[in-house]
């Protein structure tokens, strides 16, 4: 089988334009099969913040109700979107910017209101929700897809998704057709025995030091959904999961020592 290079960044390369372009050269020299998921970065409070419409998060997840969908459609599906797939062509690497609405390639649902009604968000609904049809037709091409966090529901409307659980999502759906390696790419050098030591970075980790690293604390917060969907995908089929610097991304993807390896 091919290989399928499947990278994640987050919003703090987005936020910064020479961090990005760096990043964007580095991913458009890749040879073969790729796939770029964003998140959405400081630009959507920003304008939102100019528009009146104040950000409402709860244990850091955004509650996202119809402004602020509005707001993140326009801001992640339009203006970052677009000039990321902008940034690749003028580098020779042909994009398209998509959503999960777009060729229907990722279907969500709306999360359940429980505790907290987090409004327009969505939810993967596993494998089956990716059209893995349209994506293998865009790479045989050699289109690299380049997605928003954004899906829809089936029925009109759009829904807030969270990047990571994206990238997931298309690496486990595709394992089946490539050998998938997915990347998470944010500001930090790996997973960090240290949090305020940048380079006290943990090489490896298996699922069983994955729990004891949740279980002392040393894994918390925004890490541990992010390690949850690296190792459910592991458990899918993808050959192999790494979280480490964007800046790195080069190093990362050749299999080198940079970064975090994750295994079952």
């Amino acid at each position: 089988m091919k290989e399928l290079n499947i990278i994640k960044i987050g919003g703090n390369i987005l936020d910064k334009p020479t961090q990005l372009h760096r990043f964007l050269s580095d991913f458009a020299s890749f040879p073969g099969a790729k796939i770029l998921v964003h998140g959405g970065g400081k630009i959507a409070s920003t304008i939102g913040q100019r528009l009146g419409i104040i950000p409402k998060y709860h244990e850091g997840r955004r509650i996202t109700d119809s402004e602020t969908l509005d707001l993140v459609t326009m801001v992640y599906g339009g203006l970052i979107n677009k000039q990321v797939v902008a940034q690749l062509q003028a580098l020779s690497c042909n994009a398209i910017g998509l959503t999960g609405a777009d060729a229907n390639t990722i279907l969500a649902s709306k999360r359940p209101v429980r505790e907290v009604d987090y409004g327009f968000a969505g939810d993967v609904a596993g494998n089956r929700s990716i059209n893995v049809e349209v994506l293998h037709g865009l790479l045989t091409l050699g289109i690299t897809p380049v997605f928003a966090p954004l899906t829809h529901d089936g029925d009109g409307s759009l829904l807030n998704t969270n990047a990571d659980t994206i990238a997931s999502m298309l690496a486990t759906a595709l394992a089946s057709l490539y050998q998938v390696k997915l990347t998470y790419c944010f500001e930090k050098k790996g997973v960090l025995q240290d949090p305020t030591d940048d380079t006290s970075v943990i090489s490896h980790i298996n699922q069983a030091r994955f729990i004891e690293l949740k279980d002392t604390g040393v894994v918390s917060e925004g890490m541990i959904p992010k390690l949850d969907n690296a190792f459910a995908a592991l458990g899918q089929g993808v050959k192999a999961v790494q979280i480490g610097d964007a800046a790195e991304i080069n190093d990362i993807v050749a299999g080198g020592k940079a970064g975090t390896l994750l295994t079952l």
